[in-house]
């Protein structure tokens, strides 16, 4: 008995530890690929505490593999777009301005029901309050609101209320969304302008975090050593 509560103690201090090198996402935040490794990680670690006859050391060896394995693939994620959407996905818009994306919907063999149930946990009870919905690569929907329907809403000031745009981003950690810049009819050289003229630094694309505009012209950037900053760019056309 004693040697089970030892196992058991060795571990659990072991998994403790290897979430903790993974990070502190919740489980409705992670990737697909982190869900997988944790629901492992789990079966892996009850065979050594439940079975005295299994060397303890036969459970650390994959839990450690595991994390090895983790970073890893975390790595290359970061480090390749292409790679990243094979292993987590993309974001999927799956209400625009004309309503349900069904082609969408289906790829992403959602039910109406589904979207109406994400639409109510984030606050919205009709598809007419929505102007964009975003189906996330962890399974969960972010939704930006119409402009009269947002939080402290222009039509309960009395204001006149312009219409939301969905931010397109067009750099991400020094790499740029090759899709987003050609929906964007922007240039690589254009996306450099930008930068410079609005941080007034000799800047290069690996040097921004993030770089966003939207159809108004709203923008903002960020370079990785230096606070955000939002700005008035070109209006963009999306083709």
């Amino acid at each position: 008995m004693l040697t089970i509560i030892i196992r058991s103690i060795l571990i659990y201090l072991i998994v403790l530890l290897v979430f903790r090198l993974m990070g502190k996402r919740q489980l409705g935040q992670m990737q697909p690929f982190e869900l997988v490794l944790t629901l492992i990680i789990a079966d892996l670690a009850t065979i050594p505490m439940a079975e005295v006859s299994v060397p303890v050391l036969h459970g650390i060896v994959p839990l450690l593999t595991l994390v090895v394995l983790h970073f890893i693939l975390t790595l290359v994620c970061k480090n390749s777009q292409w790679i990243s959407k094979i292993v987590s996905g993309k974001p999927t818009i799956i209400i625009n301005p004309n309503g349900i994306d069904y082609s969408a919907m289906k790829k992403l063999n959602l039910a109406t029901d589904d979207i109406f149930a994400a639409l109510r946990e984030c606050g919205y009870f009709s598809i007419s309050q929505v102007q964009y919905a975003i189906m996330e690569t962890n399974g969960k929907v972010s939704v930006m609101p119409k402009a009269e329907f947002a939080p402290a809403t222009s039509g309960e000031l009395k204001l006149n209320s312009q219409e939301s745009f969905l931010p397109i981003i067009l750099v991400s950690d020094g790499k740029v969304v090759k899709e987003n810049l050609a929906l964007a009819s922007i240039s690589e050289s254009e996306l450099i302008e930008i930068a410079r003229k609005n941080t007034k630094n000799n800047v290069n694309i690996k040097d921004i975090l993030i770089l966003s505009i939207d159809q108004s012209g709203e923008s903002y950037l960020q370079l990785k050593k230096g606070q955000g900053i939002s700005f008035k760019s070109k209006r963009l056309v999306v083709g």
